[in-house]
């Protein structure tokens, strides 16, 4: 799409303010802040390069030569000089866990982790410090990714003998890489109240053995019996410890991202409390990345909330809250992607509908009715063509409310008849380009090879329907960096070094627009972020190799050097 929003306004008519120099010439305001020396990449079709540009306050006031700028140079102007680097428009998170960020940096990280036997001794080894009863929690591990299969194992999934023996008296909670399944020990399990006779959820599942007994892997759903228990467990913290909590996850959050060159966050669901502690932190001025925020709670709540905490670019355009998630299926990876036919490795499942669609369809006419975009995480083919039908209907219902640009979360595995809808009906494919190389190991024996050529992934298929796919990482699901996702979407390369169906590669350019025009665009915040351009927020992310003409195997290497948001350095590399 081209970005018809930005305008070239002269400065001088920007600001309205003319200074007289001393030989009578007249000269702009002076600027507050100047980068110049580089090779600005804008993502703005009308001026794409450029060698500097200019900020006054948290706005862009000029882009051009280096000569050009230097009037814009004052006593007091900070100039930074790129020495050739590469300036881009601050990388947007397209979808991601605010706290889960903060989270990760908490609790056991079991990311990188090689096997099973890995995490039993983490998890023995944590619970010999920690005092009986206290809960042991991690996040990120995942079966597909270990260099050996667990035994025993069910599904290729670990059975809890090792990990309770490890820890027999703290209970264990440890969350899948996907965030779409959890494994727990006996301790856990029994805190739950999990038994041999304990029935699935609706839209969940508890993975037993041959004879019956729990194994300790809980689906998509049936992880809320473990969240029950690990809830009652804190029932006794004050309302301000609580809120110290999520404070803390907040701060860890916003360093983290800040710091890998990401100047806007949009946060993938939070409930009407933790967007509470949001508000406070802004108010304080402690939030340095700019967050946009998905709520995720009740129809019962939203049916009351929606209206009173509906705000765009507050406190100084770092907190907007105006759209609603929910969750049609689960991942991939744990089996729980709703599909239209079985798993090519499960011939008995086809997956999860962990929320009613009635219950979507309920919050899709409270979106409608108050203004809020409606974001759908849809994995599995089955979910996304039962989301697009659900859109499909809202949009005819509603044939006065136009350009709503409702989007599908992920729209990973799509069938070849649903991938035009995209376009035709103007829903955003909000996709992560890290997930594409990160899940290629396991697609194929998941969906086959006709459903995975067809439909995995498939960014040009999508771009080629009029749809926009923006970009991001799903943190903490993968690592929030903006630069491996990067890498991803233009190479689709393994790290055995083959590519996944490399025909639907973006190019560099794309792939830049994907994470921050189509971003902005995928918001409603076109108009103020996406690119460098006059009049446009001074939100600018500097690296330290060019990532958009470096050899392919170098873009890894690039490090954020400044992440600059509202023209002030909100990270410098030391």
């Amino acid at each position: 799409m081209r970005n018809t929003s930005s305008r070239h306004i002269a400065p001088v008519a920007l600001t309205g303010l003319v200074l007289i120099g001393c030989q009578g010439k007249p000269s702009v305001e002076p600027a507050t802040l100047v980068l110049n020396k580089g090779r600005i990449v804008t993502v703005d079709d009308k001026k794409p390069e450029a060698q500097a540009l200019a900020a006054r306050g948290d706005t862009i006031v000029a882009v051009g030569t280096n000569e050009e700028i230097a009037g814009h140079i004052g006593a007091s102007t900070r100039v930074i000089d790129l020495g050739g680097r590469l300036a881009i428009p601050g990388f947007i998170e397209g979808h991601g866990h605010f706290t889960g960020v903060g989270q990760a940096r908490i609790i056991l990280n079991l990311m990188n982790v090689k096997n099973w036997d890995e995490i039993v001794g983490m998890v023995k080894e944590a619970a010999a410090k920690a005092p009986p009863g206290q809960w042991i929690l991690g996040r990120g591990w995942h079966q597909d990714k270990w260099d050996r299969r667990p035994e025993p194992a069910v599904e290729a999934f670990p059975v809890h003998t090792s990990l309770s023996q490890a820890s027999p008296n703290n209970p264990v909670m440890l969350e899948h890489a996907s965030g779409h399944a959890t494994f727990a020990n006996a301790k856990a399990m029994e805190l739950a109240g999990v038994t041999r006779t304990t029935p699935n959820p609706p839209g969940g599942e508890i993975l037993r053995d041959k004879g019956g007994a729990a194994t300790g892997l809980f689906r998509e759903t049936g992880s809320d019996l473990l969240e029950a228990a690990y809830a009652k467990a804190r029932q006794g913290m004050k309302p301000e410890e609580r809120e110290a909590e999520v404070r803390r996850q907040v701060q860890l959050a916003d360093e983290e991202v800040v710091s890998k060159g990401i100047t806007s966050f949009q946060d993938a669901g939070s409930s009407f409390e933790t967007i509470d502690v949001f508000k406070k932190v802004a108010s304080e001025g402690k939030l340095g990345v700019r967050l946009w925020v998905m709520i995720r709670d009740s129809n019962e709540k939203m049916a009351t909330q929606l209206a009173p905490y509906r705000l765009v670019d507050g406190y100084d355009k770092h907190l907007t809250i105006r759209a609603i998630k929910h969750t049609l299926d689960g991942a991939l990876g744990s089996r729980g992607a709703w599909l239209l036919e079985p798993y090519s490795d499960l011939p008995t499942s086809t997956g999860l509908e962990t929320t009613p669609v009635s219950t979507v369809k309920e919050t899709a006419k409270l979106a409608m009715a108050n203004g809020y975009q409606l974001c759908v995480h849809a994995i599995g083919d089955r979910a996304n063509r039962e989301t697009l039908n659900l859109f499909e209907e809202a949009f005819k219902a509603n044939p006065d409310k136009k350009d709503v640009r409702w989007r599908i979360e992920h729209a990973q595995h799509l069938n070849a008849a649903d991938i035009p809808r995209f376009g035709q009906l103007g829903v955003i494919a909000s996709m992560q380009g890290i997930h594409c190389t990160s899940d290629a190991v396991f697609v194929p024996a998941r969906l086959g090879a006709k459903r995975s050529e067809e439909g995995a992934y498939v960014w040009q298929k999508l771009m080629k329907s009029g749809a926009i796919v923006s970009n991001g990482t799903d943190a903490p699901v993968e690592d929030v960096n903006p630069i491996a996702s990067f890498y991803a979407t233009v190479t689709r390369r393994l790290k055995d070094g083959s590519t996944f169906y490399p025909e639907q590669r973006m190019s560099r350019a794309e792939a830049l627009k994907s994470y921050t025009y189509n971003a902005a665009f995928a918001a409603f915040e076109e108009g103020s972020k996406g690119s460098l351009s006059p009049g446009k927020l001074a939100d600018v992310t500097v690296l330290s190799k060019d990532i958009m003409t470096v050899p392919e195997e170098e873009i890894g290497s690039a490090r954020v050097d400044y992440t600059i948001v509202g023209g002030k350095v909100a990270h410098e590399r030391k």
